[in-house]
């Protein structure tokens, strides 16, 4: 593992609890049963589905994460009213908490995700990813930057949706790492708009839940397992304002702009638009569910990362 790469001090351990019922292990067995039913499915429709519309495809898309998530047993919701507008190339940037982030944001953005170049050789999924359009970097290889950034530049040109998670490493939720501003000099590059979004998922309580935090060295078979078996998940997507191109001239200020918007989402009162498994309604972001929780690490720019979190190359 290359030493310049981002690391959490998030663990199993220390992360994953779920403060909330249990949905039991029959109940478990059939989300797992069903969601991984699903998620073939989809890799076998995929290749059909280039022969369909953006827009068309872009509502199937939808349909098919939403379905998974719900599957999974995760119930979605959808803070603020995302524009869907094809044909204008935005970068969304997100915080990463999961491999549940992928199709949480499928289900409100479908676009061109930024992933690691080990994904490819995944079996099915690696396939999937490539048909759907994944920008496929070296994450190793510091030289490949400059390609990536370019490969990055020309998708948003061309007035591609691309979705990054420039922490370039899975945290809890209950902290953020810092931001890599590569990804942001590609939109730079392409004059295109920024648009951050930040993933929380929550128990019953509506305080986040750390079940669906896949860190550290998490296998993706005891993630699955503490998900599906997690009683009232809930996955939420805010949508934060969008950054408009030309707005910064500079990368780092650009990632300091999307960064802190993300961290102090829901912390400042005011009243917002919800979506919650398709139906509008309106509420404040000044109860107890929106009120930062605490912290499970303590001083978290000095503690060594015991254990490297998985990472996705933004």
């Amino acid at each position: 593992m290359s030493a310049w790469l981002p690391t959490a001090p998030c663990t199993p351990r220390d992360c994953s609890t779920h403060q909330g019922p249990s949905a039991g292990a029959l109940t478990g067995a059939v989300r797992l049963v069903a969601g991984v039913s699903l998620v073939l499915a989809g890799a076998l429709v995929a290749p059909f589905l280039a022969f369909l519309g953006g827009a068309v495809r872009d509502r199937l898309t939808r349909h098919w994460a939403r379905t998974v998530l719900r599957l999974f047993g995760l119930r979605v919701r959808v803070v603020g009213e995302p524009a869907l507008r094809r044909g204008s190339g935005v970068l969304v940037v997100a915080n990463h908490v999961s491999w549940l982030d992928i199709p949480l944001l499928a289900a409100v953005f479908p676009g061109r995700m930024l992933a690691k170049s080990e994904i490819r050789r995944w079996p099915l999924l690696g396939a999937l990813a490539a048909l759907g359009g994944t920008l496929f970097v070296e994450r190793e290889r510091l030289r490949a930057l400059p390609g990536t950034v370019r490969t990055l530049s020309t998708a948003l040109a061309a007035g591609s949706r691309v979705i990054v998670f420039p922490e370039a490493c899975t945290w809890c939720g209950r902290e953020q790492g810092r931001f890599t501003t590569a990804v942001f000099q590609a939109a730079l590059d392409a004059d295109a708009a920024v648009r951050p979004v930040r993933i929380t998922y929550r128990a019953p309580d509506g305080e986040p839940s750390g079940a669906p935090a896949f860190v550290g060295d998490d296998t993706i078979t005891a993630s699955l397992w503490r998900v599906v078996t997690a009683g009232g998940l809930t996955a939420e997507i805010t949508v934060l304002p969008l950054i408009p191109a030309g707005r910064h001239t500079d990368r780092r200020e650009l990632a300091r702009d999307a960064r802190s918007g993300i961290a102090r989402t829901g912390t400042d009162g005011l009243a917002r638009t919800e979506v919650t498994d398709g139906v509008t309604h309106t509420a404040v972001a000044s109860d107890s569910a929106n009120r930062p929780s605490s912290s499970v690490h303590q001083c978290v720019n000095s503690i060594p990362a015991s254990a490297s979190s998985v990472r996705t190359r933004s």
